[in-house]
């Protein structure tokens, strides 16, 4: 029961308890008193001679003894004479409540009532003992009358009442006794009474002993978890049904959350490149994907199973980029629920956010206590409640986790009471030790969600933010004048940076703010066009608000900062900048105060500095702090750089930058600060560079006032910045980092490269004309934008550098056809190759990597985007990529887990496959779902043992291949040609080309190959038997009646360096003119024929019935 815990400790404190005995009563809904843990060991002490039964139960056989010899009246008799011998002992049965009259009151005062003090009971019977076994849990086994030993371990109590042997007292309020009740008459007992039987609640309500006592006991406690879940439910609805947007405002303030609230596009499934790129990146990405083919699910819905054949949905995993609506989210599921209009089959929904978790993550809690702490209006839930609740557990922010989860730990935690740390907890949790049953959603940043095992995600899901309707949907709700909110969204269409970020909930917040700000007030000035102007005007209007807020209500621009706020705004500053390249986005008082800022100084900005923790976790005494969004962290670290820089503070940024000169002119800064940033892996510095270099610019700088000090930069400084970005090197760069130096260039508004690209592009000559790298960069970004797929990209075309053509590999994923061969590609670029293949939808159809060695990481990546469902690639050449036998492993499984795309595959020229490899590739084309075309196998030195199980595998999956090259595989033997006729022979082949050239046929194999083509001649139109010298005059007759078949359909026919003679031409002759109507080209050359020899051939060309098109001699 759950409350073995608070029972023990309450025995422990009764006077006179002695640890390890049994208590003499156990509080329950069923019990008959107040104090209910009284002991009544006293009980009977002058009373040897009694005995006591408790029938909680009617099932005993006989009636309990009679002490007076009278007879038995009926269940409910009166004994209230019982004792008459011992006129100061008085036997209670507890059965039930409902006994005739009250106990015996030794003390003359009138009874109380059903809730009795008993405490006195037995004053005169020192000597008894009365041991309670109302549960199955007490700590000793019931008194055993026949002194044998106990069944178990548990030791015998038959001596209990050692001062009064002859009286013993047992409670039988419970079948759950471990023996049966007393049989006083030596009859055999009930066969069901023998054994333990656990009785369930249900059950206990059925039970006919336990009556209505019964089922009123447990309406009892049924409504009083209903009442503690009312007031949860009550407790989430005022924590979310206002939401303050962008402030640390608590509870019950700020907007309606359902009036602001726009259905955000959640999909099943993810997005690519999680781990690659910035989340701008990933959302450029994702915009340029405007058909959404993932499943939309609804919020409420995350659990929902769409089909039969889906199982159970237990564990959901959401990913989203900063500020995309996870949190969001998860609170308008949570209050759906709190408010009852949907999943009201969930009996209890709690939330717990990973920046809560991380203030506990030393110490030890129990899922129970858990609850309790973190939702004090769940205190009173016990465990045995919580274990038959249907549960959800939604752990939100899992990228702000500093738990280490570690799934590989074998210690197991399976009780609800069980304390350990939270990190066990919380795996124990996730992989179902805990709580099975449980519902469990995960939010996440998409670079953090790795850490929760693919084996335990019952569905992963992507929240991408709005649509370009939701978007409009969002500031139309917003402002009801309808000519501001339509200025506001065609002014965010011909900005395509703003478009991009407005997927974001919060950047549409920050975007609404400032456009209503600009437009509704006398600040005069071009709208934002790029994230810098758009920041700059947004730190001015928080200042703005905190000054009329705060001081004498009146604004005041940014040049009228006092020191104070100008100190407080840099401070923060170092906040966000120091943070940031920590990677953390998320700090503690600690934090604040290490950069000489306290709590409240934060609350003043709270449009930037959000807190975390509501007023009902104050148990923690801890706020938890963070920007609004991930971007505005990234402007404030740019804005301390750049202040660093002109203030000569460059101590502070070397951590980041390495140690610079303190006299460094600007646009060496800028270009160490971009060459940082290009060095990232994920390019978590990418947006603060192009903030640093947007800053640059007077206009930008103004609206921040005297925040930087007024130092003039003059366009000479600024035109070398620009042209540092244009040169800059960029060999080793991935090519996804070196698009940043593109929007650098528009940050600083130089849209020289975007034009030429877009002369370039519009130019029928553009091909021609010589292109730089950054250019190409440019391009590749365009290419990747532009909602129009690119039928093809081949990089040899590109009049440009090694570097440029690199440049533009990002450009493959929006195009089907891409040829990079010879062009040597880093891990980066077959990193972009995946997730191109990956994406969803992935147009890439054809993919050309010949010439480039293929080995190790880029083997790695390529097979993960071959893997991925999502990959519908039907072309793919390899030839010459230098693939080992482990590498062609890899490939082969990759291609067996996602068949049924591909249909052309050439491998040739990785002669380093040796048997094995050529054998996984043999269990690829024997897939059913196989449906490859081609095949092009040529120079891959098969042996005779790796040629014949080939030739088996095709045979076993034959329909569908239709061009195949086994050409410059010269060991084949004779009894692998004769496995390869035997495919050939199949009524399934319908093989139409078919080369072997250069493979040192022998007669024998000659004449099989022939054999076959009659048996199967229909479908083959191109024969190449080139290079084979063994191919003797008799060989080529026998080839002459294949020709003179009717069925025959051959139209090309190769037999280049066969060592034909005369003979052999007079043999074609004849089988030409027998059937002349198809064969179109006939390649005979190298052969060392004579005029003399091609005579009789020469004559039939000029035959009117001859079709023969091209001679080749």
């Amino acid at each position: 029961m759950s409350g073995c815990a608070e029972e023990d400790e309450d025995r422990d404190k009764c006077p006179g308890h002695k640890p390890g005995t049994s208590p003499a009563g156990v509080s329950s809904e069923y019990g008959p008193s107040k104090a209910q843990d009284r002991d009544l060991s006293q009980l009977g002490a002058e009373c040897p001679g009694s005995s006591f039964v408790s029938m909680r139960s009617d099932r005993s056989r006989k009636d309990p003894i009679n002490f007076n010899n009278e007879p038995s009246d009926t269940q409910d008799r009166d004994l209230s004479q019982l004792g008459a011998e011992c006129p100061g002992s008085s036997f209670v049965s507890m059965r039930s409540d409902r006994s005739r009259k009250d106990p015996i009151n030794f003390n003359n005062e009138p009874s109380d009532t059903q809730d009795r003090d008993l405490s006195q009971l037995g004053a005169e019977c020192p000597g008894s003992r009365f041991v309670s076994m109302r549960s199955d849990r007490s700590r000793k086994d019931p008194i055993n009358f026949n002194n044998e030993p106990s069944d178990t371990q548990d030791r015998d109590l038959s001596q209990l009442g050692a001062e009064c042997p002859g009286s013993s007292f047992v409670s039988m309020r419970s079948d759950r006794s471990r023996k049966d009740p007393i049989n006083f008459n030596n009859e055999p007992s009930d066969t069901q009474r023998s054994q333990k039987r656990t009785v369930s609640v249900d059950e206990q309500c059925h039970d006919p002993v336990c009556g209505s006592r019964t089922k009123e006991g447990l309406q009892r406690a049924n409504h009083g978890l209903q009442e503690i879940l009312d007031q949860h439910k009550i407790s989430l609805k005022n924590r979310f049904q206002y939401v303050a947007e962008g402030t640390g405002t608590g509870t019950g303030s700020g907007t309606l959350f359902r009036r602001i609230y726009t259905e955000l596009h959640i999909t099943e499934g993810q997005s690519e490149d999680v781990n690659t790129q910035h989340e701008v990146r990933q959302l450029e990405r994702t915009s340029s994907n405007k058909n959404f083919c993932d499943t939309a699910i609804k919020c409420h819905e995350i659990f929902k199973a769409f089909s039969d054949n889906q199982s159970q949905i237990r564990l959901v995993l959401t990913n989203g980029t900063a500020g995309i609506g996870k949190t969001i989210s998860v609170q308008k599921f949570t209050l759906d629920w709190a408010e009852g209009s949907n999943n009201q089959n969930l009996s209890l929904v709690v939330l717990l956010s990973f920046r809560e978790l991380n203030l506990i993550r030393e110490k030890q809690y129990s899922i129970l206590k858990l609850l309790h702490v973190f939702h004090p209006t769940l205190q009173n839930v016990t465990a045995e409640q919580l274990a038959h609740c249907k549960v959800v557990f939604i752990f939100d922010g899992l990228d702000e986790s500093r738990l280490l989860l570690d799934f590989s730990s074998r210690e197991v935690v399976s009780d609800i009471t069980q304390e350990s740390s939270v990190n066990l907890l919380l795996t124990n949790l996730i992989q179902g030790n805990l709580l099975p049953s449980a519902l469990i959603w995960i939010t996440s940043r998409p670079a953090a969600a790795n850490q929760i095992p693919p084996s335990c995600v019952d569905r992963l899901t992507e929240v991408r933010g709005f649509t370009d309707s939701q978007q409009e949907k969002f500031f139309k709700q917003r402002f009801e004048d309808e000519k501001l909110s339509n200025r506001i969204i065609s002014h965010i269409k011909i900005s395509r940076t703003l478009q991009i970020m407005c997927q974001v909930p919060v950047f549409c917040w920050i975007t609404a703010t400032v456009l209503e700000h600009m437009l509704t007030t006398d600040q005069r000035g071009e709208l934002p066009q790029t994230l810098t102007d758009l920041y700059s005007n947004f730190m001015l209007v928080q200042t703005k608000r905190k000054k009329f807020k705060y001081d004498d209500g009146h604004e005041r621009n940014l040049q009228e900062l006092t020191k104070a706020d100008r100190e407080l705004l840099l401070k923060l500053g170092r906040l966000a900048f120091e943070h940031l390249a920590k990677g953390n986005t998320m700090f503690y008082q600690e934090d604040l105060e290490k950069c000489g800022l306290d709590c409240s100084e934060a609350s003043l900005y709270s449009g930037l500095c959000t807190k975390i923790f509501k007023s009902e976790n104050v148990i923690f005494q801890k706020t938890v702090y963070c920007f609004i969004h991930l971007s505005v962290q990234e402007f404030l670290a740019a804005v301390y750089m750049l202040y660093c820089h002109i203030s000569g503070n460059m101590e502070v940024l070397k951590d980041l930058l390495g140690k610079l000169n303190i006299d460094s002119t600007l646009d060496l800064f800028l270009m160490e600060a971009m060459k940082k940033s290009l060095q990232s892996k994920n390019g978590h510095l990418d947006l603060c560079v192009r903030f640093l270099h947007g800053l640059v610019l007077e206009s930008n700088r103004t609206l921040l006032g005297s925040l930087l000090d007024q130092t003039e930069i003059n366009p000479e400084t600024i035109q070398r910045v620009i042209d540092n970005l244009k040169k800059m090197n960029m060999y080793s760069i991935s090519p996804d980092r070196s698009i940043n130096i593109f929007h650098c260039l528009m940050e600083l508004k130089d849209s020289s490269v975007h034009q030429e690209i877009q002369v370039f592009l519009k130019s029928k000559t553009g091909l021609e004309r010589k292109i730089s790298a950054v250019q190409c960069s440019a391009l590749a970004y365009m290419l990747q934008m532009s909602e129009e797929v690119l039928d093809e990209l081949d990089l040899d075309k590109y009049n440009t550098s090694t570097e440029g053509r690199r440049s533009l590999i990002p450009a493959v994923r929006n195009c089907r056809n891409v040829r990079l061969g010879d062009c040597p590609l880093s891990e980066a670029h077959y990193d972009i190759l995946a997730s191109a293949l990956k994406s969803n939808p992935s147009h890439l159809r054809k993919l050309n990597l010949s010439g480039n060695s293929l080995e190790g990481s880029g083997v790695k990546l390529l097979c993960g985007g071959l893997n991925s469902p999502n990959c519908k690639l039907e072309e793919l050449r390899l030839w010459g990529c230098n693939l080992s036998e482990i590498s062609c492993s890899s490939l082969v499984s990759a291609l067996k887990s996602n068949p049924s795309h591909l249909r052309y595959l050439d491998l040739s020229g990785n002669n380093r496959l040796t048997d094995s490899g050529v054998s996984g590739l043999c269990g690829f084309l024997e897939s059913p779902d196989c449906k490859l075309e081609i095949l092009r196998l040529w120079g891959l030195g098969l042996s005779k043992i790796s040629f014949s199980s080939l030739a088996r595998a095709l045979k076993s999956n034959p329909s569908h291949l239709r061009y195949l090259d086994l050409s410059r595989n010269e060991d084949i033997n004779d009894s692998g040609m004769n496995d390869l006729c035997c495919f050939l022979e199949a009524l399934d082949c319908k093989l139409e080309t078919l080369r072997l050239w250069g493979c040192n046929l022998s007669e024998i194999s000659c004449s099989s190959l022939v054999s076959a083509l009659k048996a199967n001649p229909s479908h083959l139109r191109y024969l190449d038997l080139s290079g084979n010298n063994c191919f003797t005059d008799s060989g080529v007759r026998g080839l002459c009646g294949f020709l003179e078949i009717p069925d025959c359909k051959l139209e090309i026919l190769r037999l280049t360096g066969c060592g034909l003679t005369k003979i052999s031409c007079c043999s074609l002759v004849s089988a030409l003119r027998s059937n002349p109507s198809h064969l179109r080209q006939l390649d005979l050359s190298k052969n060392n024929l004579q005029n003399s020899d091609l005579k009789e051939l020469h004559d039939f060309l000029k035959s009117p019935e001859c079709k023969l098109e091209t001679l080749t001699a």
